[in-house]
């Protein structure tokens, strides 16, 4: 068991975790007070946010559209976060109903919450698989029995990892778990990232909230989030502010100003 939690057998409700204050911002009830002061103080430090988180989590659901479109049957979710309906698999089912989908994260309180919409949605468990993960350990999400239950790594996979790179520090090496996780995938396989970025306004006081989470913020410029596309061939529009990745209407107000980019790559090769 780690010292921050992460590998915590019972739910941390001393400190607040990303998944949980991202759930506040959308305006789901899964969350513990300290997750709501930390939601409401980078609220009042970075106004946008609740703006922001929705047009990420829209963007997510057009992302996996156009994989799920593109011929993918397997998705591997890795920091879902706690489950706001649609998820992953709802969404992917819109469009082709065998999809199968392994949802990963470190929180305890998201694998119990996905068990239950899992089993309200009718979805089973031999089409899906909640498992209680890191991201900064990807051969052990790879090798996961219950990833491996639903994930046939010999065929091709969309790789989510939205909102969630972010989390990891430059000490953790987030180019080398990309890459370890990128490394597992056949030819024909999606990425589909998004994450955090201060290129459109100082968000110093943004990222000190987090640092009394469960996991610190590290926003990155919009070169060193590409980075993580390589070994990927991007898609049309390429890496961009999320509300502007293949919109299906009007932009949200303040678009200009939100800090995600988002991006879906295919590896060729």
């Amino acid at each position: 068991m780690s010292q921050d939690g992460l590998w915590a057998s019972q739910i941390d409700t001393s400190r607040p975790h990303p998944a949980r204050i991202y759930d506040y911002l959308l305006g789901g009830k899964d969350n513990y007070e300290v997750d709501q002061q930390a939601g409401d103080a980078l609220a009042k430090v970075a106004p946008e946010v609740r703006v922001g988180v929705r047009a990420n989590r829209a963007f997510m659901r057009r992302a996996v559209r156009y994989v799920v479109g593109s011929g993918v049957r397997q998705i591997l979710d890795i920091g879902t976060g706690l489950p706001t309906s649609p998820n992953v698999h709802e969404t992917a089912r819109e469009v082709a109903p065998d999809v199968r989908v392994a949802y990963v994260d470190n929180d305890p309180i998201v694998r119990s919450h996905a068990d239950a919409l899992l089993s309200d949605s009718g979805a089973g468990a031999c089409e899906n698989s909640i498992v209680l993960a890191d991201l900064r350990d990807p051969r052990d999400v790879v090798d996961h029995p219950d990833v491996r239950r639903v994930i046939d790594f010999d065929e091709p996979v969309a790789l989510l990892l939205v909102a969630v790179v972010h989390f990891l520090t430059d000490a953790e090496k987030p180019e080398q778990v990309v890459a370890t996780l990128r490394d597992a995938l056949p030819a024909g396989s999606f990425l589909v990232l998004s994450h955090a970025t201060d290129d459109f306004a100082d968000r110093d006081d943004a990222r000190a909230v987090y640092n009394k989470a469960t996991a610190r913020l590290t926003l990155r410029p919009r070169a060193g989030i590409e980075r993580f596309f390589d070994g990927f061939d991007l898609v049309e529009p390429g890496l961009v502010q999320v509300p502007f990745w293949r919109p299906d209407g009007p932009p949200p107000a303040r678009s200009g100003e939100i800090g995600f980019y988002g991006g879906v790559a295919r590896k060729t090769t």
